[in-house]
Order: C-alpha cells, then sequence, then structure tokens
C-alpha cells in the first residue's frame, strides 16, 4: 500500500520516525516527536557501495528536520561507532547548539570528529543508571554489551507511553570488558510495561547465540606465535576490544605494536587516555620506528578490514604503501563482513594472497565474533519484557523480518510486530503503535565539500561513465538551412574502440540532421537528441553498448 504523509500529529501522541538504518546496515537514526518537541537518537553514515561511485558517506536524510530544528531538545548516542555517530557533524551544521548526550567514550570519539569540522558542541556524559529530563522525554541510559567500550541502550518515558531502543548489543555473559548487557534493567521495564520495542536486528537470522568475544584472544595469539615474518591484523578502528586482544597477544609472543592508519591512531589514542584500552609500557611503537625493527618482533594494527580502496590493508594489497608484504608474513581481518563489502574484501585478500601472504579471515579461522544478538539472546529479550509493540531496527530487510518473527513467536501480535522502511511514521498512542503516513527520506550523499548536490540520475550518470564509457559529437549548423557544414566530429573515451569505427555512423548523422532541417527544426537541443538517437540506436546495434553520448550542436551564419 502506498503510503501517504502523515496527519496532523495529536496531543499526547508519540510520533516515531526512522531516518536511516533500516532496510540497510549503516546511517542509523531515529527521530522521536511529542507534544511538538523533538528528541533524536543516533545519528551515523553509510559507506557507499560500487554502485555510488565518487561518494565518500551516505548521511540520513535531514530535510525533515530543517524547519523543525528550533524544536529539538537534545540528540541522545547510544555508542561510538560510525554508523551511529558519523553523521553528527553535519546536523550540527544546520544548528550547532543542539545538546549531545552519551557515553565518555562516545562523546570523546565525537569531540574529536566535530574538531575536524570545527564546531564546538554542547555536550552531556550520562552512563548506565542516569536518569535525564529532556523536554517531555524521561531518559534513563542502561549498559549494553557491544563491539565498542560504554555502549548504552535508552528508555524513554512519556505520557504517550515507554518506549526502549537497544542501540546495538549482544548478551556475552563474559565480556572482556565485565560490563554486561544489564538485563535487571530490562527486566524492570518490562514489569512497568513496555509500549515499544526498538531492538537491534543486524543477527535476528542467525541461530542460537553469538559467541564470546574472549574466545577469540587465543587464537589472535596462536596466528602470531606461528608467523616468522610480519603480522598485520587489520580491524574496526573502533573496535577496542579487538586491539586490546592484539595487543596481549603481541606482548605474549615478544612483539611490538604499531597503530597503522588516522583513524586507527587517533581513536586507539582517546581509548588509551580515557583508560577503556591498557597499553603496557613499550608495547606500542610509531610506524617510523618500524622499519628498523626485525619483521618477528612488530605486529601492524591497521584499518581496511571491509575492503575500502584507500585504507591502508588495499593499498598494502596494491603495494601503495610503506608496509612491504611477502611470503612468510601474516594477514589477519579480525572483522566480519559488511553486507555489500564483500567483492571488495575478497579483492583485497586475493591481492595480499598474490604478494605470498598467509591471510586468515572469518571464513577460515574464528577470528571474530559479532557484536549483535543473535536469534536465542532476542527471544531471552522478548520474553523478559513481554513488549505491546514491536519496531525491528538496525538491519537489512530481511533481518528485520526475522526479528519480527521471533517476536510474534513470543507473543508478540504480527500486526503489532512493524516492519518498516526508513521514513515510514509510526504513532504510540494507548499502547497501541500504528503506521500512519511516509516523509520523504531519500539517500543524502556525501561527495567532497558538497552535500546532499549529487542525485541518483548523477550517479546512474557516473556507472555509465565506468561501465559503458562516453562518446561525444560535434556539429555545426547553419542557423538560416540546417544544414551541416562542419563535422559531425565523433570522440571517444574509456570505450575500447578506436574512433576510426564511427566513420559509417557518420552519413547516418548528416541525413538525420538534413531531415530535420526539411522539417523545420531549429532549435539546438532537438538537433542534439536527434543525434543522440541516431548514434545511440547504431551503438546498441553494432557494438552492444549503451554509453553515455554527449551531442553538441552549435550554430554558424555562414553560407552552407
Amino acid at each position: 500500500m502506498e503510503l501517504t504523509s502523515p496527519p496532523n500529529l495529536a496531543p499526547g501522541t508519540l510520533r516515531i520516525i526512522p531516518l536511516g538504518g533500516l532496510g540497510e546496515i549503516g546511517r542509523n537514526m531515529t527521530v522521536f516527536e511529542l507534544d511538538d518537541q523533538i528528541l533524536i537518537v543516533d545519528c551515523g553514515v553509510l559507506f557507499p557501495e560500487e554502485t555510488q561511485p565518487g561518494v565518500d558517506l551516505i548521511l540520513p536524510d535531514l530535510s525533515y528536520l530543517e524547519d523543525k530544528l528550533d524544536r529539538v531538545v537534545a540528540l541522545v548516542l547510544t555508542h561510538g561507532h560510525e554508523d551511529h555517530i558519523g553523521g553528527v557533524p553535519y546536523l550540527l551544521r544546520m544548528r550547532s547548539d543542539i545538546p549531545i548526550l552519551g557515553s565518555k567514550l562516545t562523546l570523546a570519539l565525537v569531540e574529536a570528529k566535530l574538531k575536524e569540522h570545527r564546531i564546538s558542541p554542547l555536550t552531556h556524559t550520562v552512563s548506565e543508571g542516569m536518569t535525564e529530563k529532556l523536554g517531555p522525554f524521561e531518559a534513563e541510559f542502561v549498559a549494553v554489551n557491544h563491539s565498542i567500550p560504554d555502549s548504552l541502550a535508552v528508555i524513554l518515558r512519556s505520557e504517550a507511553g515507554t518506549v526502549l531502543a537497544t542501540g546495538d548489543f549482544k548478551m556475552d555473559q563474559l565480556p572482556l570488558d565485565g560490563r554486561v548487557t544489564d538485563l535487571r534493567a530490562f527486566a524492570r521495564v518490562g514489569e512497568e510495561g513496555l509500549d515499544l520495542f526498538m531492538v537491534d536486528s543486524t543477527n535476528a537470522d542467525v541461530p542460537g547465540f553469538t559467541p564470546l568475544e574472549r574466545e577469540i584472544g587465543p587464537v589472535i595469539e596462536t596466528v602470531i606465535a606461528r608467523t616468522r615474518g610480519k603480522v598485520v591484523v587489520a580491524s574496526f578502528a573502533s573496535h577496542v576490544h579487538r586491539v586490546q586482544q592484539v595487543i596481549d597477544a603481541a606482548v605474549a609472543n615478544g612483539r611490538q605494536v604499531a597503530f597503522v592508519g588516522r583513524s586507527m591512531v587517533k581513536n586507539m589514542t582517546i581509548a588509551s587516555d580515557l583508560g577503556y584500552l591498557r597499553i603496557p609500557d613499550g608495547a606500542v611503537v610509531d610506524l617510523e620506528d618500524t622499519d628498523t625493527m626485525p619483521d618477528d618482533r612488530v605486529v601492524f594494527m591497521s584499518t581496511g578490514s571491509q575492503g575500502e580502496p584507500m585504507a591502508v590493508l588495499a593499498r598494502i594489497a596494491n603495494r601503495d604503501h610503506r608496509i612491504a608484504i611477502g611470503e612468510s608474513d601474516t594477514v589477519l581481518l579480525a572483522s566480519s563482513l559488511i553486507p555489500g563489502n564483500e567483492n571488495a574484501v575478497y579483492r583485497v585478500i586475493d591481492g595480499l594472497t598474490k604478494l605470498g601472504a598467509n591471510v586468515v579471515h572469518k571464513g577460515n579461522a574464528k577470528v571474530h565474533v559479532s557484536g549483535h544478538s543473535a536469534a536465542g539472546e532476542l527471544l531471552y529479550c522478548y520474553n523478559i519484557l513481554k513488549p505491546k509493540n514491536v519496531l525491528p531496527i538496525h538491519g537489512e530487510f530481511r533481518h528485520l523480518t526475522a526479528n519480527a518473527k521471533l517476536a510474534v513467536q513470543t507473543g508478540v501480535p504480527a500486526e503489532r510486530a512493524l516492519v518498516i522502511e526508513d521514513g515510514t511514521v509510526v504513532d504510540l498512542r494507548d499502547s497501541v503503535a500504528r503506521v500512519v503516513g511516509r516523509v520523504r527520506c531519500d539517500m543524502l550523499y556525501v561527495d567532497g565539500k558538497a552535500v546532499g548536490k549529487i542525485t541518483e540520475e548523477d550517479l546512474k550518470d557516473r556507472r555509465i561513465l565506468a561501465a559503458e564509457g562516453f562518446i561525444s559529437i560535434f556539429a555545426v549548423v547553419d542557423r538560416e538551412t540546417g544544414k551541416v557544414v562542419e563535422g559531425p566530429e565523433i570522440r571517444a573515451r574509456a570505450y575500447a574502440e578506436e574512433d576510426h569505427v564511427f566513420d559509417d555512423i557518420l552519413p547516418a548523422i548528416e541525413s538525420a540532421l538534413a531531415d530535420a532541417a526539411r522539417d523545420g527544426v531549429r532549435d539546438s537541443y532537438q538537433l542534439q537528441q536527434v543525434i543522440r538517437r541516431t548514434v545511440g540506436g547504431w551503438v546498441a546495434k553494432a557494438h552492444r553498448r549503451k554509453p553515455m553520448i554527449i551531442p553538441i550542436v552549435v550554430y554558424s551564419s555562414r553560407p552552407a
């Protein structure tokens, strides 16, 4: 059913609008609106795929907030991953004094990011067990376990009901930092009565339970111990727990660690300064110092685990980095594959293998566990909370659907388990959540300094250029008679054909222009369309290609 614009918000009704994170792994952002005031939870980015050439980042569609910024009471951040905080600078460009609430580590990462954008934020540090009054909302913060320290879920209480938004979480019962997901707090809110459960869906289609994080440490240590040469470990630049395991394994094997990659250096410096990363004296060295170190005495901790073309690991694979990899060296990818990144990651793996490295990854060794709850953990949550309504978040459509099915299995009515898309508007009133409409919610592309100026049509043009090439046709036409007085000249780029192959189509272009002239066509745009149709039809038939065709027609007053 096609959704229309939502009705005006009734007093005492809570409106929930996900602007990102539904149907994708990234750009998580949800707007909560009550009594003409707005609370935002998370503001992340999505990283582009191969079908989005030239794009640096993808933001939630912030256009919904453009005329409502003065009504925003706060931005609450659940944790410090880029898909939850990466969009904050772009939101604060619209209004720089929006209060930001988050844990100590989360805010430190955000503040470092905002400093690069020359934005001085208004921040407030919160921790588990704290409650804050935010306009018409009372926000209680709950400890949850994830692949980055200091993660929080948030309980939002208001006259419209109670909502629990988990952020990203899992239920590791033996976490490395001893900080478990607070199921006692979940149970308390369940006893009070939970009107809406907004729950992480990333691993909802994975049976059972997510393995323990501490099981990975011995595997990493074994990989390092068996390597005679260099070791390169690639992970997310925010995965403090994994970096800690690598440091511990390196020290145990008489090696020192060098952080490689700007974001890795920055984030680990912050984590160390705040006490979330424990670095023994002398365990970490600068990258420059490794030039004179024996190969079997160093571990490089790098970025690029998702195959990003400009990240450290891809540059190593392309021999475009100071770290040279060869036989007797090991590269360990200590991360999972984000959907959509598979081809890029395997290209990097192939490149490293071609250089002679032993590449260890999740496909051939247990070197990573997820930071998200699997189906068994989600079932526990549903049974503890007994929510009246469920809104699966954070996941592609198959993840959201699997999560909703789990909710129904535990007794949630099927019509109360809402599988929706970004921009869908849900109203909560009298303990019932209903879909009431939809707001505009497009991809907001960041391309260099341009934000939101790149459209799907632009990306389509870029894909055509990349895949099919470019043909330009230049012709000078007499304005009075419409006859061609110079040209047409054809040039092709990225077409893998010599220019002379177009000699056969030149008479057809001249004939088509002559026919148009006889019909009285003098408008340059119409003549360009004539050329485009003529060349396009010939290229498709003769070469089975669909290149970008740019005809240029200029007028001359010179007699034909």
